[in-house]
């Protein structure tokens, strides 16, 4: 049932808008760096993050679209990223895994607040060997293992067509560099 519009912001609203944002710093010295393929960006921020103190860096929100189509989020840690792509793991049984298998593509963000720095990554999903997915299960501490039977684990990499670099800074004059896939490699463009 549609509500009536409110003349006035709501409490929540209106606590909202007082509450502090771009609170952090911007790191020195980074400006202007735009190698040709995105993961070594990528890898320079993430590791710029951790060496100033940044809480699990590695942190990320895995968006992905369930049976009906509608979109689904959580919280995973980022196992590895390189040429392969961005790769997470998760129990073949679990929501993600169902939800994966029915539409192969996916969304991964990273958020450094500390740095202003946000990180947009979307492509498809490639299943990694049972090998790969193996051998991710056993370097897991043996709590993080315990009752996971080795076929039941799985690594999966999301092979990026598109990845944007955020970079906040307190007087909203925003940096994006976005990088998408072509035929030829990676376009990309800075946006203000």
């Amino acid at each position: 049932m549609p509500t009536e519009p409110r003349s006035r912001p709501s409490e929540m609203s209106a606590w909202l808008r007082v509450q502090p944002s771009l609170t952090g710093a911007v790191p020195p010295g980074e400006a202007g760096e735009r190698p040709d393929d995105p993961v070594p960006l990528f890898r320079k921020w993430i590791t710029t993050a951790a060496a100033t103190g940044v809480p699990e860096p590695h942190a990320m929100t895995l968006a992905t679209l369930d049976l009906d189509g509608m979109p689904d989020a959580r919280t995973l840690i980022l196992k590895d990223v390189d040429e392969r792509g961005w790769a997470f793991a998760g129990s073949r049984s679990s929501r993600k895994a169902a939800q994966l298998d029915a539409h192969p593509v996916a969304a991964l963000n990273f958020w450094w607040q500390p740095v202003l720095r946000a990180v947009r990554v979307r492509g498809r999903i490639q299943e990694a060997s049972v090998e790969e997915s193996a051998a991710d299960l056993a370097a897991r501490s043996a709590e993080a293992r315990a009752g996971v039977a080795p076929g039941e684990w799985v690594l999966w990499r999301l092979l990026a067509t598109r990845v944007e670099f955020w970079q906040g800074a307190p007087d909203r004059h925003h940096t994006r560099i976005v990088y998408d896939r072509t035929d030829a490699g990676w376009s990309i463009e800075e946006q203000a």
